[in-house]
């Protein structure tokens, strides 16, 4: 066994659609498409949708106005602070009874009326909030396809938007791998499965940490829910729990916007030291809503409707075009946030021959750096330099310096702020420059699905992907021109969709706040099959193909149930619960329903006293 980290499967929701069958891809490409991939991929989004038009279709995608199933941008809630003048004498309210005497400030005089009521003078002039709204200043976001809820497509319990989410990209992952999951957990012992899934900021919808927190402000109760369901690893739990009812390793890491990557070096260390044989890592985003909005805005970091405006000259009562608030590496004024769950499966290499798994590519290596001193805690630094450099150096050490020349990608960070412009592009055109490299192709997905935060490089991941296996690059088609201050030696940034057939690796790049980078290096399906066929043979690898090709069967009828309607997400829950008396212990391994897990230690002969 090689110990290279495979790729066998990518499952996932954002604004352009499902990952698997690359369907996310297809709809940023659709222009270019032929007529029967074009026809496809509206059904495959009419199959989630309900809706069978496709110029809504095409409406109702990628980054647009934000629906009224958000938020109403014309009319966001919030409570207004004013004081109460007493210049007229006191202000008399009544209230029922039920309120309580003891709801209100002590130096207010509360009294019983008949009818169950409270009479409440105020004398003083107090400071009071009452309801009221104002219009956002940020209009747009990258939403899931209009009329497509994962919530209900499974018993959802109140779960957050995150975890709906999380629930179908784990189950559209499994779709993708073709194999069913109690298979592969039949040939792996327990302990080699890993999951590392995780959401940078956690769950901060009404259901999760934003209800817990919002509920007594606006006068409501805390449910028993809201907490347990907020935590940001929660989308591991439930991948675990009620998807996959594994019992492996887990741990996620949070790295901002870097944390798909982060997750994905976990997954890579596991399987590359033999302590997984099976890895799933996700990430997971639901920020659309005004409360996380007004964050990121009052930062800055966010294209405004004002912001749009001065950029394309228009009269302040016009409306902007929101299809294009996220431009990247071109003239812009801030990111455009999305919501995304995005889960990639990886085998070790023995284990991907052995049962005919899909091979999506591989990932030798993914590497984190901080940024060390910092000016601010939101600027860049120079952490992002030392990732893209090893990552680069990695696939060097792999293809040698020839095989760098032809056949790369970079899925740039790409957010649409003017910082992001001016010094990732310095970063990516000083290292390809430093390898020799004179047009490293650049694409940058943001610029149709927006920026969903910790899972924005899974949206990178899978589009990646996708582009090896339909042979094309989506531009970056919201700029009319590259800004003036963005770095180009040694690169070439992708502006319009472009043919890509001689795919050979790429490098997912990731800019978080605080001094989060991350880079991985990706090898193209063609590439790892060089690899596999070199260490394991010609014989192994005719036998793989024999198992593929029953796989890719089962991947076309699952895909037909699907596009027919009949195909549901992957929620077992209560299932396969495992009670006390189902374990049994020795000093040498643990049964768990008559499964064993050997309790074999890997501690250095120089640790040991005796």
């Amino acid at each position: 066994m090689l110990g290279l980290p495979v790729i066998v499967a990518a499952g996932g929701i954002n604004s352009a659609g499902r990952t698997s069958g690359n369907y996310a891809l297809k709809r940023m490409l659709i222009d270019a498409l032929p007529v029967a991939d074009r026809e496809s991929t509206f059904a495959a989004l009419g199959a989630m949708t309900g809706e069978t038009d496709a110029e809504r279709l095409t409406a109702q995608t990628l980054v647009r106005r934000i629906e009224s199933r958000y938020f109403d941008i014309d009319a966001v809630r919030w409570n207004r602070r004013v004081t109460l003048s007493d210049q007229h004498g006191p202000v008399t309210f009544e209230t029922s009874m039920h309120t309580g005497a003891d709801a209100f400030p002590k130096d207010w005089k509360v009294e019983e009326i008949p009818g169950r009521k409270l009479r409440i003078t105020v004398a003083a002039a107090p400071d009071v909030l009452f309801p009221s709204t104002r219009r956002f200043e940020v209009g747009s976001a990258g939403q899931l396809p209009t009329g497509f809820e994962p919530g209900d497509l499974y018993p959802s319990r109140n779960h957050p938007r995150g975890l709906q989410m999380t629930v179908y990209a784990a189950s559209d992952a499994l779709a993708d791998l073709g194999i069913d999951w109690d298979a592969v957990c039949s040939r792996v012992s327990p302990d080699a499965i890993s999951v590392y899934a995780s959401s940078s900021m956690g769950q901060l919808d009404d259901d999760g940490s934003g209800g817990m927190l919002r509920s007594r402000a606006d006068g409501r109760r805390v449910t028993s829910k809201q907490c347990a369901l907020g935590f940001a690893e929660m989308p591991g739990d439930f991948i675990n729990a009620y998807v996959l009812g594994a019992l492996g390793s887990t741990g996620p890491a949070l790295g901002a916007c870097a944390t798909f990557l982060y997750n994905l070096r976990l997954a890579v260390q596991d399987i590359r030291s033999g302590r997984a044989r099976v890895a799933v890592v996700a990430a997971a985003e639901a920020p659309i809503n005004p409360q996380v909005m007004d964050g990121y805005n009052a930062m800055g970091a966010l294209a405004t409707a004002a912001g749009l405006r001065q950029l394309d000259g228009i009269d302040p009562n016009v409306e902007p075009d929101w299809r294009r608030a996220c431009r990247p590496f071109g003239d812009n004024c801030g990111f455009t946030i999305a919501e995304s769950a995005q889960v990639v499966v990886l085998f070790d290499d023995a284990l991907a021959l052995e049962l005919g798994a899909p091979i999506r590519g591989a990932v030798p290596d993914v590497f984190v750096h901080a940024d060390g001193a910092k000016k601010s805690i939101s600027s860049p630094g120079a952490g992002n330099y030392l990732t893209f450099a090893r990552a680069m150096a990695s696939l060097r050490a792999i293809l040698g310096d020839q095989g760098l020349k032809t056949g790369g990608l970079v899925q740039a960070h790409g957010t649409g702020t003017p910082q992001n412009r001016v010094t990732e592009s310095q970063i990516m055109s000083r290292i390809a420059t430093a390898f020799g490299l004179d047009a490293l192709p650049v694409a940058a997905i943001k610029s149709y699905v927006g920026h969903s935060l910790g899972a924005a490089a899974g949206d990178q991941l899978s589009a990646t992907l996708g582009i090896w296996e339909q042979g094309m690059v989506p531009g970056i088609g919201t700029v009319a021109a590259l800004a003036d201050d963005v770095a180009t030696q040694g690169l070439d940034f992708v502006c319009a969709h472009r043919p890509f057939s001689d795919g050979r690796y790429a490098l997912i790049n990731s800019k978080g706040f605080g001094g989060n980078n991350a880079t991985a290096a990706v090898l193209s399906p063609t590439v790892t099959q060089q690899l596999l066929s070199k260490h394991h043979g010609a014989a192994a690898m005719q036998n793989y193909g024999k198992q593929a090709e029953q796989v890719a069967r089962q991947r076309t009828e699952v895909e037909s149930a699907r596009l027919a309607g009949s195909w549901s997400p992957t929620y077992r829950f209560n299932e396969g619960v495992l009670a006390d008396e189902d374990i049994a212990i020795t000093a040498d391994r643990v049964e768990l329903n008559g499964t064993a897990v050997a309790l074999k230690s890997d501690i250095p002969e120089g640790w040991r006293l005796n």
